[in-house]
């Protein structure tokens, strides 16, 4: 199937569903990006409930504005990831440690659990995953400010 091959709706309890070009509707629908943090707007998956691929969306861009909005809200509940802004203290330098810091999403703390829950991405990113599975993104972590970088090389 291409792009212009589906139509997608919510239906009545919110769940998005997908109607196919032979007029099968597939509700429960959920997409599934190939590459959420290297490439999140190319290859885009729609998965039916039995988990099989029902589309395959080389590039959102190519989507119809009213189906990419309705992705958007799905992906954003799915992909949470809080871009991490500022280290403000970290209880020690050894793990497991708790770091506080600050997000687009507010001030929190979280726990490291094994310097294994930093993992460097392309162009200087990081993504660091708390004990309890949420994962924070550092976009660049030269752009930090210098004092988030000190605390955060101690880990690196």
């Amino acid at each position: 199937m291409t792009t212009t091959d589906f139509q997608l709706e919510r239906d009545a309890f919110g769940r998005l569903v997908l109607t196919d070009a032979e007029g099968g509707r597939h509700a429960g629908v959920v997409p599934v990006r190939a590459f959420p943090l290297t490439a999140p707007d190319h290859g885009l998956s729609l998965v039916g409930p039995d988990g099989r691929e029902l589309v395959w969306v080389e590039h959102i861009a190519e989507l119809p504005a009213p189906m990419r909005e309705l992705l958007a809200q799905d992906l954003a509940a799915r992909d949470f990831a809080p871009t991490l802004h500022k280290l403000h203290k970290v209880s020690s330098f050894g793990v497991p440690s708790t770091w506080q810091v600050s997000t687009d999403r507010g001030e929190t703390s979280f726990v490291l659990k094994a310097e294994e829950d930093i993992r460097r991405l392309e162009g200087g990113a990081l993504l660091i995953t708390s004990a309890h599975g949420l994962q924070f993104r550092i976009p660049d972590a030269k752009a930090l400010d210098r004092a988030s970088r000190k605390l955060l090389e101690r880990f690196l």
